[in-house]
């Protein structure tokens, strides 16, 4: 199938470029103010370590919410006025964020620069409408893959590029940053063309740019909305992650920071490999349900891996069976986007990355709840593994729901009937 747009001279790849260029820019921008973060906190509260801690979870929920908020907005008015515009805004926006954090004196300047990170926080999901533009139903998935591949290397390079740069002063990876993403901005606006042709686009309906109204309009297309349930009980098992893999690591392994660092970067390496090139000999090989089908239960796997590990060779060696369970969420947002017609993938991104936003909220609160109960000194049993099990279940309710609602398609298919 060709693709549905036209992109006048430049051609498509190149184009591709510019968004995988996008999604690593944002990624590495994550991920350099990693290593510094708990510092500044430090110096801006003028506050220990532990009450700091406490800070950062209240700026990821502060995030967390906006992002839940601003996503239906962001996406209907992609539907509305094009990808370019809402990638641009939104990239000067995260740009503004981050000088805002490294100029912060006050814990109330960062927190309304982690809001407004929230408002702009659209670039991934931008640009998976961008490639539902120019791409046929059978490639969407792999080139989803790419935008997790964009993730992964941008996480590994992000923390180490920020560490070295913390060296120099708590607040210089923020300043990096906002140059990286401006740049950024710069190379969308000379070359980056638009992708959402006129005759493709909708009027914005301020009624319709809300998560709730979002998912009502999902509600219509059976399959598109079985996958949002289905990335929502993924999403909250994968966010044991996150939430508590250093926490672990340090209490199951005595893992000192720069052991933790290789862990994680080897996991960013995986899902460089994974989500970029072995989904694409996986999905044409397999079609996106069964590839789907195969990264959750490795996704299972990894996780109850993790839990029963007794030695980090163990680890490590499920870390293997976690890249392979990367297969899902490329596979998963295919076939929601092939669901839905070209004036609503601004929309149906806009209500996937809700549903990431909600769970962001609820799962890593969960998650680290799980951890203390079930290490602290009175625990009537000590086991460090414990939210790793609940992320499987989790998992596993996610395999059988996405197994059920995904019966019967075929990639052939377009935009299903409602």
């Amino acid at each position: 199938m060709t693709p549905k747009n036209e992109l006048n001279m430049i051609n498509r790849r190149f184009a591709l470029g510019v968004v995988f260029f996008t999604a690593l820019m944002d990624s590495i921008g994550f991920g350099i103010i990693l290593p510094v973060m708990p510092t500044l906190l430090m110096e801006v509260s003028a506050e220990g370590l532990s009450s700091s801690a406490v800070y950062g979870g209240w700026l990821m929920f502060s995030f967390a919410i906006m992002q839940f908020v601003a996503m239906p907005v962001l996406g209907n008015l992609s539907d509305a006025y094009g990808r370019k515009p809402v990638l641009l805004g939104s990239l000067l926006v995260l740009s503004i964020n981050y000088l805002i954090m490294g100029l912060a004196q006050s814990l109330v300047l960062l927190f309304i620069g982690r809001l407004i990170s929230g408002i702009g926080s659209a670039t991934f999901s931008t640009c998976n409408a961008y490639i539902a533009d120019v791409t046929s139903v059978e490639e969407r998935a792999q080139f989803f893959g790419l935008m997790g591949a964009a993730f992964g290397l941008g996480f590994v390079i992000g923390p180490v590029l920020g560490g070295f740069l913390g060296e120099y002063g708590s607040r210089v990876p923020f300043f990096a940053t906002a140059g990286l993403i401006f740049f950024n901005l710069l190379v969308g606006l000379i070359f980056l063309p638009e992708s959402h042709t006129p005759n493709n686009r909708r009027p914005f309906e301020i009624r319709r740019a809300n998560p709730f109204s979002a998912m009502r309009q999902m509600s219509q297309f059976k399959i598109a909305f079985g996958i949002i349930g289905v990335l929502f009980l993924y999403n909250m098992g994968h966010h044991a992650l996150p939430a508590v893999w250093t926490f672990w690591g340090i209490e199951k392994f005595d893992w000192s920071p720069r052991e933790i660092g290789y862990s994680l970067g080897f996991i960013g390496i995986l899902m460089v490999f994974s989500q970029g090139y072995l989904i694409r000999i996986v999905i044409p090989a397999l079609g996106m349900r069964w590839a789907g089908v195969v990264g959750l239960s490795f996704t299972i796997t990894a996780f109850l891996g993790y839990a029963l590990s007794q030695t980090p060779i163990m680890a490590y060696m499920f870390m293997i069976a976690g890249a392979l369970g990367g297969l899902a969420g490329p596979a998963m947002s295919g076939i929601a986007s092939s669901q839905v017609g070209p004036d609503q993938q601004g929309e149906l991104q806009g209500a996937i990355g809700s549903v990431g936003s909600l769970t962001n909220i609820i799962s890593p609160l969960l998650m680290t709840m799980v951890f203390g109960i079930y290490t602290g000194s009175d625990t009537p049993f000590y086991f460090p593994g414990a939210p790793f099990i609940l992320a499987a279940i989790l998992t596993m309710m996610s395999l059988i729901l996405f197994f059920r609602i995904t019966i019967g398609f075929t990639q052939k298919e377009t935009v299903a009937q409602a």
